[in-house]
């Protein structure tokens, strides 16, 4: 499986519990995928702790959600046991998907994989989508945080190993410039049509450390 085991010891640890929807998921939800109707299909991918799952109940959209690690996706089905065989455990790059979406969203998800499998995930999740559906992805990372710099190479835009900070202990972690965002989804059969850059500096306590990360929203062409 891409699905790094290290992700699944953070959810039975009791970290990364998440529990509101996120606000830039929401607005961007609000802002770029309308019209949504009870028969607009949306695959959530990485639905973790289940944070977004109430904002799409609340808006009356057909969910599905796909989550690698089976401790999470467990506790998950049994507070929505209406979802429950909506809320799959699985591999998000390999996972041969059974319906067809108007929208996938994913709130980081996929950067937790290297750059083969994304590409892969990306084209598996292509033949998934309607010629016209979009792909909303909140806090893709960007080369520009300052953790690019740690951690061992996998690849040009990956790293493994990083022993601090955010991403200490999680395994594979993507960052990803404006050039290879374009090239992933391209590759994918999907266009860029939204792409904002987030960069936060810490100043107190001053220690220069910058989180940047990528919004975006691509169409399948």
């Amino acid at each position: 499986m891409s699905f790094s085991a290290q992700w699944d010891e953070v959810y039975r640890a009791g970290s990364n519990l998440s529990i509101w929807p996120w606000s830039e998921l929401v607005s961007y939800m609000h802002r770029y995928a309308k019209p949504f109707t009870a028969g607009t299909k949306v695959l959530e991918i990485g639905f973790g702790a289940g944070a977004n799952i109430p904002f799409f109940l609340s808006i009356g959209v057909d969910y599905y959600g796909i989550e690698g690690s089976d401790s999470i996706a467990a506790r998950v089905r049994e507070r929505y046991p209406d979802l429950k065989d909506r809320l799959i455990t699985g591999d998000l790059i390999r996972h041969n998907y059974q319906e067809t979406y108007d929208l996938v969203v994913d709130r980081s998800s996929m950067t937790h994989n290297d750059t083969n499998a994304i590409k892969g995930g990306l084209r598996k999740l292509s033949m998934s989508m309607k010629p016209g559906s979009k792909y909303i992805g909140i806090d893709w990372y960007s080369v520009e945080h300052s953790d690019y710099a740690l951690g061992d190479p996998v690849d040009e835009f990956t790293r493994a190993n990083i022993s601090e900070g955010q991403f200490a202990g999680v395994g594979n972690v993507h960052f990803s410039s404006k050039e290879h965002l374009m090239e992933l989804f391209s590759g994918a059969g999907m266009d860029l049509i939204r792409l904002e850059h987030k960069k936060q500096k810490m100043e107190i306590p001053d220690q220069s450390h910058i989180l940047a990360t990528w919004n975006l929203v691509a169409i399948k062409s």
